[in-house]
């Protein structure tokens, strides 16, 4: 198994307090981040209505405190004389250069800047919770149309220290460290070519099966159990005195924490249980990764996660190739149904799991199958390329998104909130986070072209509830080198290629020809 290097060399006693002075700097940095992340947890689950512009105002705050010591002169200072520093191992290398890239990179953001972007993120969040809910673009429109221009303002200023031109590819950069749109356009069409002839053969192969059961009614309650079941089988700890997660309800399903902290949420919706079922497996998924990162880099720059794509693998590995696997449900199908009672007492676990595995273009992306997800995601990477290049407005999204749809998936969104408003993304300013999702796909099948190299066996565990041998090859192979390398280095690390989208479309293909005869 690979692991993270552990060579050491010595500094002398000056050199160790600039760069444990450094260190220390950072650790200062990752809990202001992690409170203002606790604090967005609470904006989204437990805040009551009034207090969004309090919310808004503590976020604000706490952005510019952790911007203004991020930027100061003796950040810069303890950054300039560690680089002076003859002798760094190869983990202490890498907190410098990540340093210094931050460093340089946002002391060219003014503090009021961030300021203004943190306190709009509560307010647009805020109002598109409720303009989707009133199904009411215009009421979302002016908030997201600010938010936009914040957020182009901010990488204008940032083109320049990255080496750019191009203002998407610096929000690209943003999740996806060292990507560009060339880069993404490539493997994005390798993966569109495979999957538009996969998904008409799929979704003809399947249109005959009906899957109406999924909608049964399950209480919220009945459903609480379930989640909490499923988060004891893949090991994400709530319940123990020793736990470091928990569950928690809101509109839409997120992950947030640091370590020995990491929360995930979930929306119960009584006619679809299979969603809760996938969103509690995905944000496990995205939890588990964040508390096994390496520990011994806590507080550090390269203790963070490599990059949002991996953090998607992670999360999609689990939910996916795990969650919806057949062997998944040998296990879990019994306690499914022990806890559900008589509901599903007529439907077989080959019947469940073709259900689960259906392939049938829809609205909503977080609701979609395996085979046309990533065609979801491939339809806002091109809309914000247009939106960031001038193409559309703000106020061409809805009509966009819908013919995009209809194109790509041949649906008809009846309403923005089912279309355009689906997704807290864009209210939230996380312009270029969209295409990691595909991109973790398409990790995942890297990951799995090595997992079936080194663990020839790994299956045959998973139908006796054995999350173990997958989950610790995980934990070695990618969890614990945290942000040690940038996301393509880590899959040439891990795997001895580079990426692309072929690994990905030969699981796809194998598993539906095994489900469905394809």
């Amino acid at each position: 198994m690979n692991t993270p290097p552990t060579v050491e060399i010595g500094l002398d006693v000056k050199d160790m307090d600039v760069y444990e002075k450094l260190m220390a700097r950072s650790k200062e940095l990752a809990l202001l981040g992690s409170a203002t992340g606790q604090i967005h947890w609470d904006l989204e689950t437990y805040m009551p209505p009034k207090g969004v512009q309090l919310r808004s105002e503590q976020i604000a705050l706490l952005s510019k405190i952790r911007h203004e010591m991020l930027v100061s002169p003796e950040t810069g200072k303890l950054i300039d004389q560690a680089e002076n520093i003859k002798e760094l191992d190869a983990t202490q290398k890498r907190n410098l250069y990540l340093a210094r890239m931050v460093y340089d990179r946002e002391t060219k953001v003014p503090t009021d800047l961030v300021s203004k972007i943190a306190k709009h993120q509560a307010v647009s969040v805020d109002t598109w919770k409720k303009a989707k809910a009133a199904k009411d673009w215009k009421r979302f429109e002016p908030e997201l149309e600010k938010m936009v221009e914040l957020m182009r303002e901010r990488h204008e200023y940032l083109l320049d220290v990255k080496g750019l031109s191009n203002i998407y590819d610096s929000m690209l950069d943003e999740f996806e460290r060292g990507m560009t749109q060339e880069d993404i356009n490539k493997v994005f069409r390798e993966l569109r070519d495979g999957l538009i002839p996969l998904v008409e053969k799929c979704a003809k192969a399947t249109s005959g099966f009906d899957a109406s059961f999924k909608k049964r009614p399950v209480l919220v309650p009945v459903q609480r159990k379930i989640a909490e079941d499923l988060a004891g089988v893949i090991k994400y700890d709530i319940s123990s005195d020793e736990a470091g997660g928990r569950i928690d309800e809101t509109e839409h399903p997120f992950t947030t924490g640091y370590f020995d902290d990491v929360r995930i949420t979930v929306n119960y919706h009584v006619d679809n249980v299979s969603s809760m079922i996938f969103a509690i497996l995905h944000e496990g998924g995205h939890a588990l990764y964040e508390q096994n990162l390496n520990h011994d880099w806590m507080y550090q720059p390269i203790g963070e996660a490599a990059s949002m794509g991996i953090h998607e693998s992670m999360s999609r590995f689990v939910e996916n190739l795990y969650g919806r696997s057949p062997e998944f449900w040998d296990y879990y199908y019994p306690r499914f149904k022990t806890l559900t009672g008589d509901i599903f007492a007529d439907i077989s676990k080959e019947d469940w799991v073709k259900a689960v595995n259906l392939v049938e273009p829809s609205k909503i992306r977080i609701e979609a199958d395996e085979v046309t997800y990533s065609l979801h995601v491939i339809i806002r990477f091109e809309i914000e390329k247009a939106l960031f290049s001038s193409e559309i407005s703000v106020s061409e999204l809805p009509q966009v998104w819908n013919e995009k749809y209809d194109e790509y998936l041949g649906i008809e969104i009846e309403n923005d909130a089912e279309g355009v408003m689906q997704d807290t993304h864009w209210a939230s300013g996380y312009y270029g986070y969209f295409p990691s999702y595909a991109l973790g796909n398409i990790y995942d099948g890297m990951w799995l072209n090595q997992i079936d190299q080194d663990l020839p066996n790994w299956k045959s565990t998973i139908p006796s509830g054995d999350f173990s041998p997958i989950k610790q090859w995980l934990v070695e192979n990618v969890h614990t080198y945290s942000s040690r390398y940038d996301p393509a280095d880590l899959v040439k690390k891990v795997t001895g290629s580079s990426l692309k989208a072929k690994p990905f479309l030969e699981y796809l293909n194998s598993k539906y020809s095994e489900l469905f005869g394809i």
